[in-house]
Order: C-alpha cells, then sequence, then structure tokens
C-alpha cells in the first residue's frame, strides 16, 4: 500500500483555477526530494502579475546574455525560477509517461474499486477498536481510507508495519491506508486486511 494518493481527476483550467501547488514525490510517484508543480491558469500568463523571477522564466532567446531587467518567456514558464535538477526531473517525466498510457479516468475507476473493496473487508471485520473515518460517499473522497484506532497507541500500526505493510500514521489516532491503482491490486487490499485481523487479534500487540 503506498501511503498517499489522489487519483481525483482534476480540471484546474476548465474550473477556472488561478494558481495551483502540488508535490510531485507521492501523487507522481517520483521519490522524497522531488520538485514540486504548479499551475497558472492562462489568464495569468503574460501579465505584470507580481511574482518571484529568476533567471530560468527569462526569454531562452535572450536568457543567456544576462541583460539587466526581466524578459519573461510566454506562459506559465515565466515562473521558473532557477536550473531544473534533471535526476530529480527525469523520474517525473517516466511517470508522466505513465500516467498518459493509462489515463486518469482508467486510474481513478479502479482507485474507487479499490478502496470500495478495502471499505468492504475492514467494515466486515466487526471490531469495535477500529473505524473507518473517510466519507463513505465515492465523491467525497480520494484514494486513502483513514482508520481511527479507539483506546490504543501506535502499537497497532506499528505492528502492521512491521509486517511490511507501508502505511501512515497521523496523530492522534488515525492509521491512514492508501492502495494505489497504478500497482496495487485488489489481492494486496485482502491480503492487507488480513494482516489487520491478525494484529488486532494478537492483544499483545495492542
Amino acid at each position: 500500500m503506498a501511503h498517499a494518493a489522489g487519483n481525483i481527476p482534476l480540471q484546474l483550467h476548465n474550473d477556472q483555477v488561478d494558481f495551483a501547488a502540488w508535490c510531485n514525490y507521492k501523487y507522481l510517484n517520483s521519490g522524497p526530494g522531488s520538485i514540486a508543480s504548479v499551475f497558472i491558469h492562462e489568464k495569468h500568463h503574460n501579465t505584470d502579475l507580481p511574482r518571484f523571477e529568476g533567471w530560468w522564466g527569462n526569454k531562452l532567446s535572450n536568457r543567456f546574455e544576462m541583460a539587466d531587467g526581466f524578459d519573461p518567456e510566454a506562459g506559465a514558464e515565466a515562473w521558473v525560477m532557477s536550473t531544473p535538477p534533471t535526476l530529480a526531473i527525469a523520474p517525473i517525466k517516466a511517470s508522466l509517461d505513465l500516467f498518459d498510457e493509462i489515463g486518469m479516468q482508467a486510474l481513478r475507476t479502479k482507485s474507487v474499486k479499490l478502496t470500495g473493496f478495502l471499505e468492504f473487508l475492514i467494515n466486515d471485520v466487526h471490531n469495535p477498536k477500529i473505524e473507518i473515518i473517510t466519507p463513505a460517499n465515492i465523491e467525497e473522497r480520494g484514494g486513502q481510507l483513514s482508520i481511527q484506532v479507539k483506546n490504543v497507541d501506535q502499537k497497532l500500526f506499528e505492528a502492521l508495519i512491521a509486517r511490511n505493510v507501508i502505511l501512515d500514521w497521523r496523530e492522534p489516532n488515525v492509521i491512514r491506508v492508501a492502495p494505489t491503482p497504478m500497482y496495487n491490486s485488489f489481492e494486496d487490499v485482502y491480503r492487507f486486511v488480513a494482516v489487520l485481523k491478525e494484529c488486532l487479534e494478537l492483544r499483545q500487540e495492542l
């Protein structure tokens, strides 16, 4: 299980979002230390909107002349500040190629099924120590479920980690589980809940 996943198709341009920023280490699977991304609606392109300006946002045609002043590149590239780190961009490029090949709608469809299956199996455990607090309505949630752990500390989470389940802990008592549609299977979800049941049954772990 991945520790976070969005899997919600967005239409930033059509929804008239002015600006958006996001991390790529989670949502584009590019790993810790990766660069972030920004969206700038085209209505803000080629404007005098105040911004941080760096030489990499200058027009390529005269970027290396090092002239006084700032001659911005057309479009969102004017917001780029400095030389992009090539090694950090490489995994993002590879990831974007996969996203384009698979398609966001296919990923979202599988994500809904994975989290629905996960929700069904967890509810079928019928253990009063845990409760899903993520909205049941699939339109109100992304690709992860938050499980509230009642009257215990982090020992359940630690027991799951010790069994090679990758999860996320949020204080004071929430375990986040995110089956990622690009590489997690329904068997992965089934195996996770089997491990969860095992840990709940081992009272010494709690």
